[in-house]
C-alpha cells in the first residue's frame, strides 16, 4: 500500500517507501526528505502525535473514506444523444447548410 503524504514545512507531495524505511533511517510521514534531512541534522525530532495523525489521514484518503471529501456520485445518467439518421440528414436543412 503506497501513501502520499503532504510535507508539513514546504508543503510539498512526496511519495515515501511501501516499508517506510529509507536505506539512512526510518521515512518520516511529517517530513519529506529535504526537509527531514534538514531537521535531523539541526537536531529536531519528529512529534509522535503528528506522525499518527499523518498516518491516519493518509490510510483513509487511501481506502477513499477521508472526511473533508465528499463521495462523488453521478446524478446525471442520461444516454448520449442517438446518431442522426440518413433521412435526417436529408432535406431542406441540410441542403440550406450546404449552399452557403
Amino acid at each position: 500500500m503506497r501513501l502520499v503524504f503532504e510535507c508539513v514545512e514546504c508543503g510539498s507531495h512526496y511519495l515515501p517507501p511501501e516499508a517506510m524505511v529509507y536505506p539512512d533511517g526510518p521515512a518520516s510521514p511529517i517530513w519529506c526528505t529535504w526537509c527531514q534531512t534538514a531537521k535531523r541534522a539541526a537536531g529536531v525530532r519528529e512529534d509522535p502525535l503528528l506522525a499518527r495523525l499523518a498516518l491516519a489521514t493518509a490510510r483513509a484518503a487511501h481506502a477513499g473514506t477521508a472526511a473533508d471529501e465528499p463521495t462523488a456520485t453521478r446524478t446525471d445518467v442520461r444516454p448520449s444523444r442517438p446518431p442522426v439518421s440518413r433521412r435526417g440528414r436529408s432535406g431542406p436543412g441540410a441542403l440550406r447548410s450546404k449552399l452557403a
